[in-house]
């Protein structure tokens, strides 16, 4: 018999491939200028989340502090304004 964790993964896998399929189709029956319009948009977010952040985005709380400790009392001080 299937355990309860065997549904469970069972229906989440049958609605994962159901979400994925509907995105496919509408991609696949899209017109040529919906398709354009998208691939600017991702080509957009890409350079804003990837290149940008690495670029003018330092790891301050690398670069400043030597130790996972110091990292976080800066950050619950910055959090609560406790000092």
């Amino acid at each position: 018999m299937w355990s309860s964790k065997m549904k469970v993964m069972t229906r989440l896998s049958a609605t994962a491939n159901n979400i994925f399929r509907f995105y496919y189709d509408g991609f696949r029956s899209m017109s040529w200028w919906g398709r354009r319009a998208w691939l600017i948009i991702i080509v957009k977010l890409l350079i804003m989340f990837l290149i940008l952040r690495l670029f003018f985005f330092p790891d301050f709380l690398k670069t400043n502090f030597d130790s996972d400790e110091e990292r976080s009392d800066y950050v619950i001080e910055q959090l609560t304004g406790n000092k």
